[in-house]
């Protein structure tokens, strides 16, 4: 049996060059094209914020839910916390199956539309893998695996999770550190996965098993629009990071390429990013636009859509809140939430780190 641990209540809780692909509407693995460079641009006016909680260690995931609370979980301590604006943070459960490291740990999260089931990814001993647990508004239910065996390493390990309008799971997955994994379609590692919420294939998926998109260095954002359709921010190398339309089978390209290119059978990043700008996290589809989580660029990206076709994006909160790593639009539809990381090893821990803010306008 998963091994986990209940908790009950207790204490605790320069702008950069950016380049712009601009793509027709036309399938871009049939017709790339060139990028369009743009300089990035800061807001001249941000949504204004407020701070829901502060003095969370490393938070990754976030849920938000009907009740206007929200369940973060955290990636270096393994737990799964409960905060309701203006209280304490409860813990509701410790998954002890997690081993910490690198870029592993607890990570994403994410619950059915009826919120009576939540699911968690997380690194264990020798592998990634995906529980769910029952939620009753108040306590979480022992957590049961449902997919396992998706690589793990100290780095890449992926570990976003989204529920689509289909009503099927989609979960990002980082190649581990082996760039091979990611153009291997029978591999889970360096994908786009799209299981059922028992944790199986979906039928129809385009390779007979849970792949659903590869060619992928390391997704940590996924976000669906108004349209139903999927997109997800990528972590590059050392040159472009990328935002990317999603679509059943395709390939992205790594390790082939980071970027653009003019290979026809893989397809193109719509828009891209120097990695100082942004090495994206989390990613959010809200009044119109998506909302791209930065941890090195230290800004949050605003990127206006029409359609497929993004508009240049704007940066907000440039080095004001340090690392982001987790943006989430609320029940209601009102607010955004977005979480720091300066608490996980790679930023500059100020007093009151990490936090969890929310944005209106």
């Amino acid at each position: 049996m998963l091994s986990s641990r209940r908790a009950y209540p207790s204490a605790g809780l320069g702008i950069a060059v950016l380049l712009v692909i601009l793509t027709s509407c036309a399938p871009a693995a049939t017709e790339p094209s060139p990028a369009t460079r743009t300089g990035g641009s800061a807001a001249a006016g941000s949504p204004p914020v407020s701070e829901m909680a502060s003095g969370l260690t490393s938070p990754w995931g976030l849920v938000a839910l009907a009740d206007s609370s929200t369940l973060v979980s955290e990636r270096d301590t393994r737990r799964i916390l409960h905060l309701v604006d203006g209280q304490v943070a409860r813990p509701l459960l410790t998954i002890d199956d997690a081993r910490p490291a690198g870029e592993g740990g607890l990570l994403g999260l994410a619950a059915t539309q009826d919120q009576q089931t939540v699911f968690a990814y997380y690194t264990a001993e020798n592998d990634n893998r995906l529980v769910s647990m029952s939620w009753d508004g108040q306590h979480l239910g022992e957590p049961a695996v449902i997919l396992s065996g998706i690589p793990k390493g100290f780095t890449h390990n992926g570990g976003r999770l989204a529920l689509g309008p289909d009503g099927h799971l989609y979960v990002s997955t980082g190649e581990s550190g082996d760039a091979d994994l990611a153009q291997d379609t029978k591999s889970l590692g360096g994908k786009i996965l799209r299981i059922t919420r028992a944790g199986k294939p979906v039928p129809g998926n385009p390779f007979g098993n849970e792949v659903y998109s590869y060619g992928h260095r390391n997704v940590e954002g996924l976000a669906f629009d108004d349209e139903g359709r999927l997109w997800a921010s990528e972590f590059g190398e050392q040159s472009w990071d990328e935002l990317n339309l999603i679509t059943k089978g395709g390939n992205y390209g790594w390790p082939q390429v980071e970027g653009s290119s003019q290979n026809r059978d893989l397809i193109n990043p719509r828009v891209v990013w120097q990695t100082s700008a942004a090495s994206p996290s989390g990613l959010a589809y809200w009044r119109g636009k998506l909302w791209m989580a930065a941890l090195r660029g230290q800004q949050l990206w605003e990127i206006p859509l029409q359609g497929t076709t993004p508009g240049p994006p704007v940066g907000h909160f440039a080095d004001k809140y340090g690392r982001l790593r987790s943006v989430t639009v609320t029940h209601d539809g009102r607010s955004l939430l977005l979480s720091s990381s300066n608490t996980d090893g790679r930023g500059e821990q100020q007093s009151g780190d990490d936090r969890l803010l929310k944005l209106t306008g």
